[in-house]
């Protein structure tokens, strides 16, 4: 495992990072990684060299069981070795029902919030600290002042932002440099190759500004992996799903990762991992830590151990120009315009 820069910080971070979002989170009343489960994966990523590992406060049920059950974790560990972030924004209910300051980006919302998660932790600070959303009912400046705060407090050693358009980034960061805030430093979209949408202008602020991305979802869900059919040439939602997969529970899967660009790329991700004697979901790694423009450091969810060390494989993957080119052309078609959903 090699380690990066992350952006323009002088924080240093393995080249993939594990998330936590399934640990203590029952679907169906089932729950989905359970804490000696979770301290197993943990105890593999790190023995695998991944030093960065990433939750939120909402993970699990109730809210907050993922950064507890990586708090149980980090005691017997040093924390120094691990590079920590989470987020704020959701409605938490992890002290019962939501009350109405128990959501957003809100001096008083953050506040509970950072504290609650140190707790949970048992850490005195995080690495990172992502705002989850975009808040439409409180001013940027309030947010990015608290967030300030929090770093100047060293509570928080470096800002970041989850999902949000590039119009928004831009001006968290504007309002960051005009009041000469602690600005962001990370993002983290849901960015893959065959992404239905086109985050361009997303990449472009990141680029511009030097900021590091950390997809998540990187494997779109399983699509990435190879392990779904098209069913009709015709339809790209209509798909041939192993029983028990994502595709055949979750009615978000059609709409979040099935595209006629998803299927184009997955055949030119199949036909690359053919010729390097890999996996689907190796290339579709590497092609995102692949970028040159800025430090891409995908967030992988592994449910098992033996999935986890096919994940940490990609990193010693080497991709040549002509074939991480010929993923990112299979977005195209024809005429150059790129493929639509």
């Amino acid at each position: 495992m090699d380690y990066r820069r992350l952006g323009d910080t002088g924080l240093s971070v393995s080249e993939l990072c594990f998330g936590t979002w399934r640990f203590g989170r029952e679907t169906n009343g089932v729950v989905e990684t359970g804490r000696e489960e979770a301290h197993e994966l943990l105890d593999a990523a790190a023995d695998r060299g991944i030093n960065f590992i990433d939750t939120a406060n909402v993970y699990g049920t109730p809210n907050g069981t993922s950064e507890e059950y990586i708090g149980e974790w980090l005691d017997e560990r040093e924390r120094e070795d691990y590079v920590i972030a989470s987020k704020v924004y959701f409605p938490f209910d992890g002290r019962g029902e939501p009350g109405p300051n128990d959501s957003g980006l809100g001096r008083k919302h953050v506040r509970a919030q950072v504290e609650g998660t140190l707790d949970r932790l048992d850490t005195d600070y995080l690495d990172v600290y992502y705002i989850h959303r975009w808040d439409e009912d409180t001013p940027i400046e309030e947010t990015m002042r608290v967030l300030d705060e929090l770093v100047s407090e060293g509570k928080v050693h470096y800002l970041g932002a989850s999902t949000m358009a590039a119009w928004q980034l831009t001006k968290a960061l504007w309002t960051a440099d005009a009041n000469d805030y602690a600005r962001f430093d990370v993002v983290q979209p849901l960015h893959h190759a065959g992404y239905y949408e086109d985050v361009a202008e997303y990449l472009d602020v990141c680029i511009d500004q030097d900021i590091a991305v950390c997809p998540y979802s990187p494997l779109a869900g399983g699509f990435l992996t190879g392990k779904y059919e098209r069913a009709d040439p015709d339809d790209p939602e209509a798909v041939i799903a192993p029983d028990g997969s994502r595709a055949s529970l979750d009615d978000r899967f059609e709409r979040y990762y099935l595209s006629e660009r998803g299927w184009k790329v997955l055949d030119a991700v199949r036909t690359v991992a053919d010729e390097l004697d890999a996996t689907p979901a190796q290339v579709a790694l590497r092609w995102l830590t692949g970028w040159d423009a800025f430090t891409c450091v995908p967030i992988v969810g592994a449910r098992t151990t033996d999935q986890l060390d096919e994940n940490v494989a990609a990193t010693d993957l080497a991709l040549s120009d002509e074939q991480w080119d010929r993923i990112m052309d299979a977005r195209y078609d024809p005429d150059g315009n790129l493929w639509g959903h």
